[in-house]
């Protein structure tokens, strides 16, 4: 099985430093666990695909981000109710 990483865009990262600390330990910790095993599976695709083609779910919070070979491009993260506006 190949090994998957994680990168951040700029925005997405910024967002990210915007959100609570308990709240970003949680994301970093369910993105290497998604990284160890196939993110494929714990995926959602997106039927609308401006701001990226699949999301993860952890708790409220979205992370939605594309594929690159192994790499994941994490385009935005953030509350449910704000992540697709």
């Amino acid at each position: 099985m190949a090994e998957y990483n994680y990168k951040f865009t700029p925005k997405a990262f910024k967002r990210l430093t915007k959100l609570p600390r308990d709240i970003q330990r949680r994301i970093f910790a369910k993105l290497d666990y998604f990284c160890e095993t196939n993110p494929m599976f714990f995926a959602e695709k997106l039927t609308d695909r401006q701001s990226g083609e699949f999301r993860f779910r952890v708790g409220n919070y979205r992370i939605v981000f594309d594929f690159k070979g192994t790499m994941i491009i994490i385009l935005d993260v953030g509350h449910r109710r704000e992540i697709y506006r």
